[in-house]
């Protein structure tokens, strides 16, 4: 039984900024997003985004007194459903994931799954694309996901 991923708007953004949003479809066939996350990132969805939102809005306002309001619908949302995998790219929100026992990746692990699962040859040139954008990417970071991908 496929895993059910719920991404935050970050990774979306960021997808659609280097033309490989399609990557999360290859790799998951379906994700789950929000409707907060649906209007932050602001562009059409493809068939394979299902918004859904989480029942219990206290959870998500009380999440929001510390979390952008997308990130606390993402996580409201992950602790309703039965063992997500949870794609956030902020610090603070993924602590609190951890803090909720929630599973988590980034959009950066992402990458790095889809070279070691061959379904991208190469994940350099992405970095480099990612590198054009407003997304922070430490040289740190960048060595370890080449170093993890053997690039």
């Amino acid at each position: 039984m496929q895993k059910t991923i719920i991404a935050d708007t970050s990774c979306l953004i960021l997808l659609d900024k280097i033309s490989e949003l399609a990557l999360l479809k290859i790799l998951f066939g379906e994700i789950i997003i929000t409707s907060i996350i649906a209007s932050e990132f602001g562009n059409p969805l493809p068939d394979w985004i299902v918004i859904q939102s989480p029942v219990n809005m206290n959870y998500q306002h009380i999440l929001q007194t510390s979390l952008d309001i997308g990130e606390a619908s993402a996580i409201a949302l992950a602790v309703e459903l039965k063992n997500p995998l949870l794609i956030l790219d902020d610090t603070k929100a993924r602590r609190i994931a951890s803090e909720l026992k929630i599973n988590y990746t980034g959009t950066l692990g992402i990458l790095i799954e889809a070279k070691l699962s061959g379904k991208i040859k190469l994940i350099r040139p992405l970095i480099e694309k990612i590198k054009e954008t407003n997304f922070y990417l430490s040289p740190t970071i960048e060595k370890k996901i080449y170093d993890a991908c053997g690039e």
